[in-house]
Formats: structure tokens, C-alpha cells, sequence
């Protein structure tokens, strides 16, 4: 009986041991792709920042476009 208990342990350890190993590849996976998707979104939020700024300057050299824009006359 104490063999099988022994042997029993032994499964359940390896069982274990190649769970944890699983998991660590899986969270090695998640923080690969988490740092890919920061790099994405930094680079997106600089192009963002160019296209505000190339938009303001746009705006700026044509001016108001519409009456709407326009303040009224008693101001």
C-alpha cells in the first residue's frame, strides 16, 4: 500500500509540475503580446498627437469656414 501511495503522489506532482509549467508558457505568451499591444498603442497615441497638431495648424491657415464660426456682430 505505501507503494501505491508513493506512486500516487509521484503522479500527482508530475501532474502538477507540468501544470505550472503550462501556465508559465501561457504567461510568458500574455506578457509578449501585452508588451507588442503597449508598443501598438504608444506608437498610435504619437501618430494621434501629430494628426491634432497638423489638424490645428490646417484650421488655423483657413480660418473660420462657416458663418457659424464667426462671432456675432456685437461683439
Amino acid at each position: 500500500m505505501n507503494g501505491e501511495v508513493m506512486n500516487g503522489l509521484e503522479d500527482r506532482i508530475t501532474a502538477l509540475e507540468s501544470h505550472i509549467a503550462h501556465q508559465d508558457g501561457t504567461i510568458d505568451d500574455l506578457n509578449e503580446m501585452v508588451n507588442k499591444q503597449w508598443a501598438e498603442i504608444e506608437a498610435l497615441r504619437r501618430d494621434l498627437a501629430e494628426l491634432r497638431a497638423r489638424l490645428a495648424r490646417v484650421e488655423g491657415d483657413v480660418g473660420p469656414s462657416q458663418p457659424d464660426d464667426l462671432p456675432p456682430p456685437h461683439y
